[in-house]
């Protein structure tokens, strides 16, 4: 799960030539998980990015989790297990990076390496982010799709920003 969540990390400020991304956006995403057995486990939700570095995956199904990040810190927060568990990052998905790499492979499709991974980022007609694709460090296939995506200027709220938790929930440093 450590893994994954790291995994999942979309970091930092989003540039690359050809492919449009804005001071701040928000959309529904849809992520697929295929492990080497071919077994799929598929999560929906909802993304926030703003500011250049901050992001929040809010998960809705099939369970609640918030995942919110700096760039140098993950928090997760598993609503089910009613636990939070913080991590410093030290390596991890970083699309900005994965971005500047980023060449055209066919029309509206680029392909990056970073850190020996190979991703496959799919833009629409006007260049913003429809997926990503790529493995993990499992050999899991992981497929990001964004649907409703909604690009904006400025920062969005802090408080938007910033996972939501009890108080008396278990937190966990790793």
């Amino acid at each position: 799960m450590k893994k994954t969540v790291l995994i999942l990390i979309v970091g930092t400020h989003l540039f690359a030539s050809s492919i449009v991304l804005p001071e701040n956006f928000t959309a529904n995403f849809t992520q697929m998980i295929t492990n080497p057995k071919k077994k799929v486990i598929n999560y929906s939700g909802k993304v926030y990015f703003s500011d250049k570095t901050l992001l929040k995956w809010e998960y809705l199904k099939p369970t609640k989790k918030e995942v919110c990040t700096n760039g140098l810190e993950l928090l997760v927060v598993d609503h089910d297990l009613e636990q939070v568990s913080n991590y410093l990052i030290n390596k991890g998905f970083n699309l900005t990076e994965i971005l500047k790499k980023a060449e055209i492979h066919d029309k509206n499709i680029y392909v990056a390496v970073y850190h020996g991974k190979k991703y496959t980022i799919q833009v629409d007609a006007k260049g913003q982010l429809q997926s990503v694709a790529y493995f993990d460090d499992l050999e899991n296939k992981v497929q990001i799709v964004f649907k409703k995506v909604k690009y904006g200027k400025g920062k969005l709220p802090l408080k938007s920003m910033q996972c939501n938790y009890p108080k008396e929930y278990d937190m966990i440093r790793g």
